[in-house]
Order: structure tokens, then C-alpha cells, then sequence
């Protein structure tokens, strides 16, 4: 339960402390906090009250709350709440996800047909809501959770470079919960990857891959994914690895979202500094003013983890196999 509890609220954490410094320049964060534990860095700023969680949050926060209710993985109940959270204007929404789900298509077809005509939806997107997903199909095993990812991020994002993503970090967090060493469980986790995406994956998760080797922007699934497994590998705290994600730069909330959910998973939620979690709040869009906190994000991590889904509800999105 602490590894569950810490990669949910760590996810949060992470994405409240780098949204005030996206598309900043590297260093920022450790230039404006130059001590570690000195306090005072959920600031606040770019538009985000301080401890406010963006859309990276939001989105994980409906996912849990429709697998909870539901009782299972129900996609088109996943995209509908996607729609309403879209709908009611949220301070920060990915433009490929924002035309997904407000082109008036149906959850199995929007994001297909995007991709057809766009012949682009390798965004990080799909990855940055995974946290609840990944401790709520976690007892499940390998196959089920890494199916689960797919089809969640298949919503919202028609490349399956985003689907193979999602799932490695969905197994990350898996094996990271039976007590093995997410890194040296990468090779074979990088197995499992559809043939097509493997050798990209390969590269990022490489552990002499840095990300000034790059050859995307971190907006793009594969170096986000690169850049949270390089942020865990290369610190050896939570608050150092939330550090060196921000200080990279570029997509900071998503990147430190990665990473905080890995390393809140590896470290556990007693590893949180509790002057990052005690101003974290979520407002959810579109469901009556709601702000959930750091005992409501505890609940939901709870259920979450005691709460194995029964079955699934819904077809798969076309063109998932």
C-alpha cells in the first residue's frame, strides 16, 4: 500500500511541482531552489496555484474514479468523462487529446481517425494519466495491465508508439509492487514490446541513454518515458529524481508526473516530503467544482490497490491489435 499510495500521490506531485516550469529552460527549478528540503517549491506560477495539479492529474483521477465506480475497465465510460472534463474547459489540455475528444466521434473511432489524418499521436498524453490505471491493474499480471494500458491510451492517442509506452510504465509500476528493481526488470518488459516500437524504447530505456541525446522534444511519449526512468536511475531519492526531472526542461509537468509515479512506486509515499504534499489539490473541470486533496488521493490509491476490476465492459478501439 505505501508503493501504491506513493505512485499515485507521487505522480501529483511531481506534475504540481513542474507545471509552473514547462517549456522553461534546463535548470530552472534547481536554480530557484538551489537546496534540497529547503521548502517553499510548490510555488505556484504560469497560471497554476501553488500545489494545483494540472491536466496530467486530472485525467489520472478520472480514469481511477470511473474504474472504481464501474467496476471494471469501461472504455467508453472513460471517454465520456474524458468529454465532460474536455467540455467544462480545464487551465491546460493537450491539443491532440482536446480535438479527440471534442471532435464529436465515438470513443473507438476519435482517436483512430485523428491519426489517420494527422499521421501524428506520439504524444506523451496517454502516459501522463497512468498512475491509477497502473496501481489499480497491477495484481492483475503482466498481460492483463500491460492490455489495460493499450487500450486506455488507444482513447485518446491512435499511434501505438503511446500505447507501448503507457504499458511499459504500467509494468514498471507492476513489478516495482512485487519488490523487484523496475530497472533491472526493463529488458524484459522491453520484450514485450510490440516489435514495431521496440528498438525506440530500447534506445530511451537504455541505461547510458541520456536525455541530451534526444532526438524529440519530451512532449513526445518515448523521450518522456526516457527521461523518467533516466531521472530514477541516476538519483537516489524521491525529491532528487523530482529534482532532475524538472531541471531537464521542455514538457517539466508531464516529465516529473512519469517520473514521480515510478519513483513514488520505487521509494514509497514516506519518501514524499510532506511540505510537497500538504498544498497539492486536484480540481476537476466539469464535475461540480470538485477539489480533491492528499486524503482523497490517499482513498482513491487505497481502493485502487484493494480493488481488482472483475472484467472488462467494451469492445477494443478499432486497430488495437
Amino acid at each position: 500500500m505505501q508503493r501504491a499510495a506513493g505512485a499515485v500521490v507521487g505522480s501529483a506531485v511531481g506534475d504540481a511541482l513542474g507545471g509552473p516550469f514547462e517549456f522553461g529552460s534546463q535548470g530552472a527549478f534547481s536554480a530557484r531552489f538551489p537546496t534540497p528540503g529547503a521548502g517553499g517549491e510548490m510555488c505556484g506560477g504560469g497560471g497554476w496555484d501553488p500545489g494545483e495539479a494540472t491536466d496530467d492529474t486530472q485525467m489520472a483521477v478520472l480514469v481511477a474514479e470511473s474504474l472504481l465506480e464501474r467496476g471494471a475497465l469501461d472504455l467508453p465510460d472513460i471517454f465520456a468523462r474524458f468529454q465532460q472534463w474536455a467540455a467544462a474547459g480545464p487551465k491546460d489540455i493537450g491539443l491532440q487529446t482536446e480535438d479527440v475528444l471534442t471532435n464529436g466521434m465515438s470513443w473507438d473511432l476519435a482517436a483512430a481517425i485523428h491519426f489517420q489524418v494527422n499521421q501524428r499521436a506520439a504524444g506523451n498524453g496517454s502516459l501522463m494519466r497512468a498512475s491509477t490505471s497502473a496501481v489499480h491493474f497491477a495484481a492483475a499480471g503482466q498481460e492483463a495491465t500491460m492490455d489495460a494500458a493499450r487500450r486506455i491510451a488507444a482513447l485518446t492517442h491512435g499511434d501505438r508508439a503511446a500505447w507501448e509506452g503507457t504499458a511499459i510504465f504500467h509494468e514498471l509500476i507492476r513489478v516495482t509492487f512485487e519488490d523487484t528493481d523496475p530497472l533491472t526488470a526493463l529488458p524484459d518488459t522491453l520484450s514485450l514490446v510490440h516489435p514495431d516500437h521496440r528498438r525506440r524504447y530500447s534506445t530511451v530505456l537504455a541505461p547510458d541513454w541520456h536525455p541530451d541525446q534526444a532526438t524529440e522534444f519530451n512532449g513526445a511519449v518515448w523521450p518522456c518515458l526516457g527521461s523518467a526512468v533516466w531521472a530514477l536511475r541516476t538519483t537516489n531519492s524521491f525529491e532528487d529524481a523530482i529534482r532532475a526531472a524538472i531541471d531537464l526542461g521542455g514538457d517539466t509537468d508531464t516529465v516529473a508526473a512519469v517520473t514521480g509515479g515510478l519513483a513514488g512506486a520505487y521509494y514509497g509515499l514516506d519518501a514524499i516530503p510532506t511540505h510537497w504534499t500538504e498544498p497539492l489539490h486536484v480540481p476537476l473541470p466539469g464535475f461540480e467544482r470538485r477539489v480533491l486533496r492528499l486524503a482523497d488521493l490517499l482513498h482513491l490509491a487505497h481502493r485502487l490497490a484493494d480493488e481488482p476490476p472483475e472484467h472488462l465492459v467494451g469492445v477494443r478501439p478499432r486497430g488495437s491489435r
